[in-house]
Parts: C-alpha cells; sequence; structure tokens
C-alpha cells in the first residue's frame, strides 16, 4: 500500500490510503507518522478501507504534505553510494557517515523551497526509510522487521555552509529545504532495490541504484539503533549517488527559479521549485 500526508482545506493535515491514480481515502490519523505511532496501523488502515462512512479526497484536491511533519528523529547518512564517494575523492568508508536534520526542515513533495543565505544550493536524490516500530541495539534481521516503508526524499544542500567546518550540520538542516514525499511504499510491497534519479529543469543529473549502497536500509538502522532508539515515524536517508552539482567541473548550484525533481520508481516524484535568496546578512 501507499500512504500520504495530505493538507486539508482548515489547514491540518490527515493520512490518507492512496487508492489508485484517482483518489486518496482519509484515514484516522493526522500524518503518517501518527498512524505508525499506533502499532496496529494496518488494521486502522483495513478498518477504514472498509468502512462504509468513508472519507475519499480526489488527487486533483489532494495537497502533499510532508510525510512526517513530526519526525521524532530524521537522520541522514553521507558518502553512501560508491560512485558518489569516489567524485567527491574519498575511500569506501568503515562506518556510516551519519548526520542529523530536524522535522523544521521537512517540506512536501510539490512545495516550492525558499532559501535565504545561500549561494550554493546542491541537490542529492535520496531513498528514505521509514521507522515503523521501536528499534534499539537492534540486530539487521530485527532492523528490516521494523521498517514501515520507503520514500523519496532530496538532501538538498548549502554548500558554501556545509564547507566552513569539517562538521556538515550547518549546511543540512536548514528549515523547509528537504522535500519528502509523495508516499510511503509500504516495506511488504518494496522490491530489493530502487532505482534513483534526480533532474534540474527536466534533465537528468543523478541515477544510481540502492543495490550500490555501502551500507544498506537494514544495516543503517541496526547501526543506529546501537546508540539511539528508532521510534515509528523517524525517517533515515540513505545517501545520494554520484551527479551532485558539487562534484562537477565546473561546480554547479541550483538557480532562483530551478525545478528540482526527484523520482525512485515504484514509490512516485518530488517536483519542487527553488525561490533563492543568495545576500547573506552582514552579522553571519
Amino acid at each position: 500500500m501507499k500512504l500520504a500526508t495530505l493538507r486539508t482545506a482548515g489547514g491540518s493535515t490527515t493520512a490518507a490510503l492512496a487508492t489508485g491514480a484517482d483518489s486518496y481515502l482519509a484515514l484516522p490519523a493526522s500524518d503518517v507518522g501518527e498512524l505508525l505511532a499506533k502499532g496496529d496501523w494496518r488494521a486502522v488502515v483495513e478498518e477504514a478501507a472498509a468502512s462504509k462512512e468513508q472519507t475519499v479526497i480526489a488527487a486533483a484536491d489532494a495537497h502533499l504534505a510532508p510525510l512526517l511533519p513530526r519526525a521524532g528523529k530524521v537522520i541522514c547518512c553521507g558518502l553512501n553510494y560508491g560512485d558518489h564517494i569516489q567524485e567527491m575523492g574519498r575511500e569506501l568508508p568503515e562506518y556510516p557517515t551519519l548526520f542529523a536534520k530536524y522535522a523544521d526542515t521537512l517540506v512536501g513533495a510539490k512545495d516550492a523551497v525558499e532559501v535565504h543565505g545561500s549561494g550554493r544550493v546542491d541537490w542529492e536524490a535520496e531513498l528514505a526509510v521509514v521507522v515503523g516500530s521501536e528499534l534499539y541495539r537492534a540486530d539487521e534481521d530485527q532492523a528490516r522487521e521494523a521498517i514501515a516503508g520507503y520514500t523519496v526524499a532530496n538532501d538538498v544542500s548549502m554548500r558554501d555552509w556545509q564547507s566552513r567546518t569539517l562538521q556538515w550540520f550547518q549546511g543540512k538542516a536548514w528549515d523547509g529545504t528537504t522535500p519528502v514525499g509523495p508516499v510511503m511504499l509500504t516495506a511488504d510491497e518494496a522490491g530489493q532495490h530502487f532505482e534513483v534519479r534526480g533532474y534540474v529543469n527536466g534533465e537528468l543529473v543523478q541515477q544510481g541504484n540502492t543495490s550500490t549502497l555501502v551500507f544498506g536500509p537494514a544495516q543503517l538502522l541496526s547501526y543506529i539503533s546501537q546508540f539511539t532508539t528508532l521510534r515509528p515515524g523517524d525517517l533515515v536517508l540513505t545517501g545520494t549517488p554520484g551527479g551532485v552539482g558539487m562534484g562537477m567541473t565546473p561546480p554547479r548550484f541550483l538557480k532562483d527559479g530551478d525545478v528540482l525533481t526527484t523520482e525512485i520508481d515504484g514509490i512516485g516524484r518530488l517536483e519542487n521549485q527553488f525561490r533563492i535568496h543568495a545576500g547573506v546578512p552582514a552579522h553571519v
């Protein structure tokens, strides 16, 4: 099944089941994260689908919110595709390179992205993993069982800020700059690997298959759970393939008005226009 979080006319959000290309079925939760926290979320979806009192939302009227607008943890893995590692001039890592974002960074699949204060805005198309049950010090089999599903993300990065220090955090955690969605494909319907693509104004700039990940989804969740508890609705971004703007010769970055498209076969696509205001305040 495919689950989404939709904005309603009143300004709130609701979890929804995609019932085909034309409609969504509203579910009794404010977003997908709240639905997953119920524990028996599959039964909740099945009950809603079988109910005679359904709220059906036409796809044309469905306004996609960030899939997990209140994610407790958003943890990202950098340098996890062999080709991307090579283009950045690094060796294959022994351990995952991790950094964190906040829920404030997340935007919807079709939202405009506003950037104030960076002139080097880069793209990173990624597969993201949605946690479905609590994990702490889990092995890989336990981690695999805890995956609720998969979604599409773009770890948009402010390279000028990222390169100021050895720590990446300040170039990664900008409010409202990480598109996620449009849906979560449940793990039971997902294949083993995904084709990830990124486009700028329709031009293919990134393409990679998750079969080349150094650390796969279950490995990442298991590793992360050794030091922090993962809970339903948490989000783990698995890294980006080669083709980022910083790795090009000469480097290339998003411009005001550019449209960034991120897609994964079987899940869906993000399409976000960027509004870039590059001036940096004098005190920074």
